[in-house]
């Protein structure tokens, strides 16, 4: 879950909050152990706005047995231990890794302090079994949530999930993006819908892919597109995402040229920076050039990363560091 820039400020500097989960990801291929990575629907949503200079914070706790090094410090439950969730991407089969819930009061407070609330539907129609852990889907008009529909900003939502919910309802309250994997996405709202085109890609890993969308759609909406090239950013980094086994690592040089390309973006039509309560749902002039030009981003930056493993037998991939910063505990001792 994301929002983006405190009302409390008098002059808001353009911030998001990320309220989600770190995780172990043991990804798991033909009943075979493949990897293992740090996951959950934070890490992924993260690596996205850092790897496009979005300021952001992030809440998220762990276990005494966390030991990835992150960028954004979780808070450590010493009693406890950190998620573990088993990523199955046999052929055909598709899991978005995302094991968060969050609980109405938290939503609420969000609501409350944020301009604008992003939710991944999984954050409110998920339920844990109290005995053993066994996580089910349920309705979303069983769960406690529904009456804070109309002051959520986005509902994102995958095409397997949208059963457990009534589109034609709920977009009459707030924008629904479902997502659709290799066939994009649908972006839908009071007035209207509209297609948002993929990208092609290499299929290795769903694993996180549907949070890699959100994070890209957030960072559309931070540098002031509109909800449809919010949209087509979001299926951008899902189709990177997808190419890589557990959390992506972002080549420097791509990131630079899409942030050249949203700049350039930015200059070509009419935004709403610093309105981010007031979605624009218009399909600007340029939209399919804008798909192009992200396209032919990734081509160019593949070749470049082909050329290099062609001289030296090695793929090389210019990725930023990583920080290694001192865990903060439940009681705020580090």
């Amino acid at each position: 879950m994301v929002t983006a820039s405190h009302k409390t400020r008098q002059v808001p500097t353009p911030r998001v909050l990320i309220v989600g989960n770190y995780c172990h990801d043991v990804l798991i291929q033909n009943d075979t152990v493949v990897g293992e990575s740090l996951g959950g629907a934070s890490s992924f949503i993260a690596s996205v706005l850092d790897g496009m200079s979005i300021p952001c914070s992030l809440v998220a706790k762990v276990g005494h047995d966390f030991r990835y090094q992150v960028n954004h410090i979780p808070i450590l439950v010493p009693a406890s231990k950190t998620t573990v969730f088993h990523a199955y991407f046999d052929s055909g089969v598709h899991e978005n890794g995302n094991q968060d819930r969050v609980l109405k009061r938290t939503l609420e407070r969000m609501i409350e302090i944020c301009d604008v609330v992003l939710v991944d539907i999984q954050a409110l129609i998920r339920d844990f079994d109290a005995v053993d852990g066994t996580v089910k889907l349920v309705d979303l008009r069983e769960t406690g949530f529904r009456s804070l529909l109309p002051r959520i900003g986005v509902l994102k939502v995958s095409s397997e999930e949208a059963v457990f919910m009534d589109v034609e309802e709920v977009r009459k309250w707030c924008c629904v993006v479902v997502t659709k994997g290799e066939d994009g996405c649908k972006v839908c709202w009071k007035d209207g819908e509209m297609e948002i085109s993929p990208f092609l890609a290499n299929q290795e890993d769903p694993t996180g892919a549907g949070d890699s969308f959100l994070g890209g759609f957030v960072t559309g909406l931070m540098q002031g597109l509109a909800v449809p090239e919010a949209a087509l950013l979001g299926n951008f980094f899902g189709s990177l995402t997808v190419e890589q086994i557990g959390l992506p690592k972002f080549d420097s040089r791509l990131l630079q040229r899409v942030k050249d390309e949203v700049q350039r973006r930015k200059t070509q039509c009419l935004h709403y920076e610093g309105n981010y309560d007031e979605l624009m749902f218009l399909k600007p002039e340029g939209h399919e050039q804008f798909h192009s030009s992200l396209g032919a981003a990734k081509l160019l930056t593949q070749h470049s990363i082909q050329e290099s493993k062609d001289c030296s037998g090695q793929p090389k991939l210019a990725v930023n560091p990583v920080n290694d910063e001192a865990m903060q505990t439940a009681d705020g001792k580090p």
